[in-house]
C-alpha cells in the first residue's frame, strides 16, 4: 500500500535521506522546502515538493491534506544563534504545523535530540523515562519544549505521535563532518576533558532505519525512542581522525568546567555581533560529557540495530570530504 508521507525539511541532511529512503522503497512523499531552496535532485526522483516556511502559518495551509504520516525534520541545527532562531523554528513553527496537521494525518513522528534531556551533565544510559531538563542552551530547551507540543496534541486526540532522540549525527555533509572541518580551518580546535569522552555518534542511514521502523510501527505510538549506534569511538579518536583528511588535528585540551564557562562567555559577547563564536556552551555540553543514552528500548521495541559499521561509515565521510567538502574562505 502507497502511504503519502510529508517529511518537513526535506532538503537538509536528515530530511533528504529519509526522503529518499522513503521514494526507494515506494512511498509518495511531499517535502516541505523553503521558498527558493534546491530540492538536490528529490523532485526529479518523483518527491512532490511544496514552499513554505515554518513560522507562516498562512504558508503551511493544505500542505498535509491527502498525507498519513509525517515526519518533523526541519530545525535548526548549528551550535549558536539567539534564542528566537531556535524558537521561532523549533518551537513557534512545530506548532503551526501541528495546527495543520491535527485531525488530517494519522501519525505525527517529531525528531527530537539527546539535548533535549539538558546538556551539561553525563548522559551514559539514560533512557526514555529521565525527565527533561532545561538548562538555557536554547536548542536542546526548544527540543524539550516542542516534545511537550507534540505531546499535547496527540492527547487532544489530533493523531499518534512517535518522538525520535538521536544522538550525534554523523555521515557525508553533517554537521559534525562540515561544521567541525570549518572551525579547524578557521582556528584551533580544543579536545574537551583530553577527548576522553564517547562521541556518541549515530551514522544518518542507521537513524533512518529507526525512524522508518518507528513510523511504521503501530507499537511506537505515543512512544519515544533514543537512537545511538553501538560505534566504540571517543571525541579524541573522532576529531583526530577526521582532521587527518584534511590535513588538521585538534589543539590543546580544555577541563571541561573552564570551557563550560568559557563558553557560555564567549557566546555571549559574539551573538550580539551576528558572529560565529569560537566556543559555544552546546559544543562543549556535547563534547565533553558521555552521551551514550540507552538504545535498549529501540532494540527491543523496533528491532533496530547498528546496520552500518563504523568502518564503512568512514569510508562514506572520507569519500565525501575528498570529493566534496570546500574549506570557508
Amino acid at each position: 500500500m502507497v502511504v503519502k508521507v510529508l517529511v518537513t525539511g526535506a532538503a537538509g541532511f536528515i530530511g533528504h535521506h529519509i526522503s529518499r529512503r522513503l521514494l526507494e522503497r515506494g512511498d509518495a512523499v511531499r517535502g516541505l522546502l523553503l521558498p527558493g531552496e534546491a530540492d538536490r535532485g528529490l523532485e526529479a526522483a518523483g518527491m512532490e515538493v511544496v514552499r513554505g516556511d515554518l513560522t507562516d502559518p498562512g504558508g503551511l495551509r493544505g500542505v498535509a491534506d491527502g498525507c498519513r504520516k509525517v515526519i518533523h525534520c526541519a530545525n535548526r541545527t548549528i551550535d549558536w544563534g539567539t534564542r528566537r532562531q531556535f524558537y521561532s523554528i523549533g518551537v513557534d513553527g512545530t506548532r503551526n504545523l501541528l495546527e495543520e496537521c491535527a485531525g488530517k494525518v494519522e501519525r505525527f513522528v517529531y525528531l527530537s535530540s539527546v539535548a533535549a534531556y539538558g546538556l551539561g551533565v553525563h548522559m551514559k544510559d539514560f533512557d526514555e523515562y529521565i525527565p527533561l531538563v532545561k538548562t538555557g542552551i536554547h536548542y536542546g530547551d526548544a527540543k524539550a519544549e516542542a516534545e511537550q507540543l507534540v505531546g499535547s496534541y496527540a492527547a487532544k486526540g489530533g493523531f499518534e505521535s512517535t518522538v525520535i532522540r538521536p544522538a550525534n549525527v554523523t555521515g557525508p555533509g553533517s554537521v559534525w563532518v562540515r561544521e567541525v572541518l570549518d572551525v579547524m580551518h578557521m582556528g584551533p580546535l580544543p579536545l574537551m576533558d583530553g577527548g576522553r569522552w564517547s562521541a556518541s555518534l549515530i551514522y544518518v542511514e542507521n537513524l533512518v532505519d529507526g525512524i522508518l521502523a518507528a513510523m511504521d510501527s503501530e507499537a511506537a505510538s505515543g512512544r519515544t525512542y533514543n537512537l545511538r549506534d553501538d560505534y566504540r569511538v571517543t571525541w579524541g579518536e573522532y576529531l583526530r581522525w577526521l582532521g587527518s583528511l584534511v590535513g588538521k588535528r585538534p589543539r590543546g585540551s580544555l577541563p571541561f568546567r573552564l570551557a563550560w564557562r568559557l563558553g557560555w562567555a564567549v557566546q555571549a559577547a559574539f551573538l550580539p555581533l551576528g558572529v560565529r563564536p569560537p566556543i559555544t556552551a552546546q559544543a562543549v555540553g556535547i563534547m565533553g560529557r558521555d552521551l551514550d543514552v540507552s538504545n535498549r528500548r529501540a532494540k527491543e521495541e523496533l528491532g533496530w540495530s547498528t546496520r552500518v559499521p563504523w568502518e564503512e561509515a568512514q569510508s562514506a565521510i572520507e569519500r565525501w570530504v575528498r570529493e566534496e567538502y570546500r574549506p570557508p574562505r
